[in-house]
């Protein structure tokens, strides 16, 4: 059966832009599915755990992430 997950777009992520580098999508994701080790660096998204609600994508200034059926 297909699931939909978030998915980081990295070509369009630039997290140098986000408010002191912290991704705007990892602050609002309940399931914290995307996890930044250091501000300024790429979110990585754990997608086993994505509830597909899509805050993510409407956090992310720059629409680095969207959500997609596996």
């Amino acid at each position: 059966m297909p699931s939909k997950v978030a998915l980081v777009i990295y070509d369009k992520c630039r997290p140098e832009l986000c408010p002191e580098g912290i991704c705007q999508a990892a602050l609002v994701c309940k399931r914290k599915i995307l996890t930044q080790e250091k501000p300024y660096e790429m979110p990585v998204p754990s997608p086993s755990v994505c509830a597909s609600c899509s805050d993510c994508v409407r956090a992310c200034p720059q629409k680095a992430i969207k959500i997609v059926v596996t």
